[in-house]
């Protein structure tokens, strides 16, 4: 666990990317210091996502899985859903662990580890899931010639962007109930993705994507060209997922399985995207969850309604402070975000915000957090530590209710270092 003193995190886990190649940045809030430095420990592991024997899980998981749209379990937050949230947090964070951020190594932008040993390197060789596919994003514009002169600048067009991993140990499956598949997805990791970010205004899905007689399901451009661009040498990620669900489900279509996508700022939205492209692909799709930490908007109401139509159940982890979760585009049609509902607005104006190409709607259900209430000081000025994969699973390690935002320094030590 992080101390009280310091918040340790790393460009490798804002999700946003900068074109930097190294991070030394200093800044001083008050007492204390926030250094941009490596803040994951390989040997460690995070003792409350790796005891098997903390619960059993079989009876609960879909439950935990939105079956019920997590009434009941997030105010206050379910311990053992607590747990799940985390573990999936750390599918995320072997993402970004995977991920080679150096721009001068001639590896740069892909996976470091071969399937075989990614989560072993990662600290989760004793998860009993194996990695079975790994998986590129291709963006659709390359990045102009000019830009060869900066080296900070270089960026490929495709880049590894996470991976689908199967749980194969029976004793997990029997304590998860079912065999789940996860993918993963890391946040924004080159230029060429960053550019891709900045395309924010909706555009139509293709008709693959679009059910027929059916309002027209709109996205954020940017997310839809990282999703199925694709080059001669890599197949787009949008493919690449179809062909490897496909295989899944004609494999372990005799036993319980369940699909999860979970995710972390571009790849939180890559997430939601991947949910429904396979719930609206796939007609027989059994239970299909995201768990998404810090996100941006993703579609339109059109979007929302087929994910809730497709049965697709999504729990969205959002900072209060963390103003990635508040973009792209602006909310006007959703009480649940806003004090501006639909029915107050003339049909008229209604129609003609819809046609600007910028109105997003609010997905799932949202477990809202706070770092506030890890320090104040943490939200002045400090965009990156509030967006920071770290930070989240931090306040989802301590959150216990909206009364009472955080657990006593006392119970969370009781917590992760139980007495025999």
């Amino acid at each position: 666990m992080h101390s009280s003193n310091h918040i340790h995190l790393t460009k490798q886990h804002l999700g946003l990317g900068l074109p930097t190649s190294k991070c030394s940045t200093l800044s001083k809030v008050g007492a204390r210091t926030f250094k941009i430095t490596c803040s994951w420990n390989s040997g460690s592991g995070h003792c409350y996502v790796s005891d098997r024997a903390l619960t059993q899980l079989r009876d609960r998981w879909m439950e935990f899985h939105g079956i019920k749209n997590w009434e009941g379990l997030l105010d206050p937050l379910d311990d053992d859903l607590r747990k799940e949230i985390l573990r999936y947090g750390e599918f995320v964070e072997a993402a970004y662990r995977c991920f080679d951020f150096d721009m001068s190594s001639p590896t740069y932008a892909t996976c470091l580890y071969p399937e075989s040993s990614m989560l072993t390197n990662c600290g989760l060789d004793k998860s009993g899931y194996k990695v079975i596919k790994n998986m590129y994003a291709t963006c659709a514009t390359q990045m102009p010639q000019w830009t060869k002169r900066f080296p900070n600048l270089s960026s490929p067009r495709s880049s590894w962007i996470g991976y689908v991993a199967v749980c194969e140990d029976e004793e997990e499956i029997a304590r998860l109930g079912r065999r789940d598949v996860v993918i993963a997805y890391r946040g924004t990791g080159t230029t060429s993705e960053w550019l891709e970010n900045l395309r924010a205004t909706l555009t139509c899905l293709p008709d693959d994507m679009a059910p027929e007689n059916y309002d027209q399901p709109m996205v954020q451009s940017g997310f839809l060209r990282l999703y199925t661009t694709n080059t001669q040498c890599n197949l787009s990620l949008q493919d690449t997922i179809r062909e490897e669900i496909g295989n899944i489900l004609d494999k372990y279509n005799d036993e319980p399985l369940s699909i999860t996508i979970t995710g972390h700022s571009l790849g939180a939205a890559l997430a939601t995207l991947t949910a429904y492209d396979i719930t609206t692909k796939f007609n027989h799709a059994p239970i299909v969850t995201v768990v998404s930490f810090g996100g941006p908007r993703v579609g339109n109401r059109s979007f929302r309604c087929q994910l809730e139509k497709n049965g697709t159940n999504v729990l969205r982890i959002v900072n209060s402070d963390d103003p990635v979760t508040k973009v792209s585009g602006f909310v006007i049609d959703d009480k649940r975000t806003s004090s501006m509902a639909t029915g107050a607005l003339p049909s008229w104006l209604q129609k003609c915000m819809e046609e600007t190409q910028w109105l997003y709607a609010e997905v799932g259900k949202e477990l809202r957090l706070s770092s506030k209430d890890l320090s104040p000081q943490i939200t002045k000025g400090n965009v990156a530590t509030c967006h920071d994969l770290k930070t989240y699973l931090h306040l989802v390690n301590n959150f216990v209710s909206t009364s009472c935002p955080l657990r006593t320094k006392e119970k969370v030590h009781k917590k992760e270092h139980p007495t025999t």
